[in-house]
């Protein structure tokens, strides 16, 4: 390739390529080549290469120029030639001038070369908007190669599509199909290997392509983005002007470029993803959210609706379902939607507080009631007048609080501890439990009757292992806050944390997963979360049972279950599964054999 040696006076030389058809000359920041010296033109002279020779001529009368020593009008450069314009002498050079080595070994133009692909790096830490990086990288790759134009394809399934489409200018090309050669791009992506051609149109394997002959094509280079073994696109570049451009070092500088970009192009890919990812995950909300509650599977939805027709009364409502499965957020919808959201939602945790300060809490205390009643207070009960009274783990209570319990959800009237006189109060009670109170009562731990005084409406909340991909919707909204609030650097979650997510059995439910994912998020320094940094490695997760052996699991659980409902009786199940009452014999032996060996 035909260059040009800059000679300023104390000063060490530089070596300019004339890639272009048109490579202008002047003072000013703007040009090609730009000339330190005040006395000379703006834009002072072109070089126009023919596709032949180069040829010099000044703008203007008024912009003398010196070749070998003789004032010149125009000129055809020749090998050798020298140029003085104004105090700068250039040296004409029709191939390449040897470049300046580093003590490695290394040419000055690789080193420049990943100088700038360490520059393109720290940019995409700060820059992830994919439409500006991936131009800012094409804009880079032409600078580096002295290519006339760029283009970054990227595969889209099978098909590569084009991303981005740049010229010399730093401006986007329009008609970028046009400007490109499908045979030459297609044996990159089936080789992924890359390829320099110096001259298409003389090219053995390439001359008689159509894209080549009609697009005239001179000097082209194309090199594969690989990631971890996977073709994620091509980079393709190319002069249309210059014979012999692209040379084996240009090749190599580009291919080492490309491997570093296919990393940052992916990571810029996945940014982009997640923030539409976000932006989906924020419009579904919208839909799913029920107030604060997210879930969108269908027990979820049955819950709503009948949320939505017992809000508006004063019905007592039990809650249950396993712990941290979000017992409160629908006891304060319930009240959020009822005529008593002017009114205080109040909460007690009746699991939380010792047996005798218990009754002192719920319906208060006058002074000098019991050592350390300094003053008298009002309990839950009373703090609660006119809205709602929430109690916790009510299956926790103690039965001489169970009866006072029951009466004052009959009467709505409370005593405080070591008062006499009664005060009505005008409350509705929800409660729950993660607790199976008809056990209790059979255990005598708990009262019937206040069983059914609260369990007029019951709303069993289903385990986070049966709600299906409310998991994945809760987990990306737990980490969008989280990741906000501790101003961390994780964006979402890798997919094998997702799957891992979906197979765990979370026996605490939603509080166990915003616990894993807080700390993920505190302790993580990656920008995706995986399956490693939840805890959710394969000694903790269920093992995956042979099919055969998990539908015997299910048949004995299920036979177990309607023995259970029938009380033992062996005839009423056998006909109620459709079965010979000698299957329900056979699995009662067995289980009576399982039982032996186990003690």
């Amino acid at each position: 390739m035909a260059s040009l040696r800059m000679l300023v006076p104390g000063k060490t030389p530089e070596v300019y390529h004339l890639y272009k058809k048109i490579t202008s000359l002047g003072k000013v920041r703007e040009n090609d080549i730009v000339i330190p010296d005040p006395l000379i033109g703006d834009t002072h002279a072109h070089i126009h290469y023919d596709g032949k020779h180069y040829n010099i001529k000044p703008l203007t009368r008024q912009n003398p120029m010196h070749i070998n020593g003789r004032k010149k009008r125009k000129h055809r450069l020749k090998e050798g030639d020298k140029i003085r314009i104004g105090g700068v002498e250039l040296e004409f050079h029709i191939q390449d001038i040897p470049t300046e080595e580093t003590e490695a070994g290394t040419t000055m133009v690789e080193v420049n070369s990943y100088k700038k692909l360490y520059e393109f790096s720290q940019k995409l830490l700060t820059d992830y908007e994919i439409n500006s990086l991936l131009e800012k990288l094409m804009d880079m790759v032409i600078e580096i190669t002295n290519a006339d134009r760029g283009f970054l394809i990227l595969m889209e399934g099978e098909t590569p599509q084009i991303r981005v489409a740049r010229n010399l200018r730093r401006e986007n090309i329009a008609d970028a199909v046009s400007q490109l050669s499908d045979s030459i791009i297609d044996k990159v992506i089936k080789t992924r290997k890359p390829l320099i051609i110096s001259d298409a149109l003389s090219d053995d394997e390439f001359s008689s392509s159509l894209s080549v002959i009609n697009l005239k094509l001179q000097s082209v280079m194309c090199v594969p983005l690989l990631e971890r073994g996977s073709l994620i696109g091509v980079i393709y570049v190319g002069n249309h002007n210059v014979i012999d451009l692209f040379e084996e070092d240009s090749l190599e500088i580009l291919t080492v470029f490309s491997s570093q970009a296919s990393l940052l192009i992916r990571n810029a890919l996945l940014v982009n993803e997640l923030k539409f990812d976000k932006e989906q995950l924020s419009q579904r909300l919208d839909k799913i959210m029920y107030g604060e509650i997210i879930g969108a599977c269908p027990a979820m939805q049955d819950i709503y609706r009948k949320v939505d027709k017992i809000a508006g009364t004063d019905i007592s409502v039990l809650i249950t379902g396993e712990t941290g499965t979000g017992k409160e957020l629908i006891a304060r919808e319930i009240h959020q939607r009822s005529n008593r959201t002017s009114g205080a939602f109040i909460t007690i945790n009746c699991g939380a507080i010792p047996e005798n300060l218990l009754e002192s809490e719920l319906f208060g205390h006058v002074k000098g009631a019991f050592t350390g009643a300094v003053a008298t207070k009002t309990g839950r009960f009373q703090q609660a007048d006119k809205g709602t009274l929430f109690l916790d783990e009510v299956g926790e209570l103690p039965l001489n609080l169970q009866v006072k319990l029951l009466r004052a959800l009959q009467e709505h009237i409370v005593t405080k501890v070591g008062a006499t006189q009664p005060e009505h109060v005008d409350i509705r009670v929800i409660a729950a439990t993660n607790k199976t109170l008809e056990d209790e009562i059979k255990k005598g731990a708990f009262r019937e009757d206040l069983y059914y005084r609260l369990n007029v409406v019951n709303i069993f909340l289903p385990p986070l292992k049966e709600r299906g991909e409310d998991v994945v919707l809760i987990a990306k909204f737990i980490l969008d806050k989280y990741a906000g609030e501790l101003n961390s650097k994780v964006r979402g979650f890798s997919p094998n944390a997702l799957v891992a997510m979906k197979k765990f059995d979370w026996p605490g439910n939603i509080r166990q997963l915003e616990n894993h994912i807080k700390k993920a998020v505190v302790l993580s320094d990656k920008n995706l979360l995986g399956p490693e940094d939840l805890g959710l490695t394969a000694d903790v997760m269920e093992p995956i049972k042979p099919l055969a052996e998990a539908k015997e699991d299910f048949q004995r659980n299920y036979i177990n279950e309607i023995l259970a409902r029938n009380n033992g009786n062996r005839t009423k199940t056998a006909k109620d599964l459709n079965v010979d009452p000698r299957t329900i014999f056979r699995h009662l032996e067995k289980e009576e054999k399982m039982k032996r060996v186990e003690e």
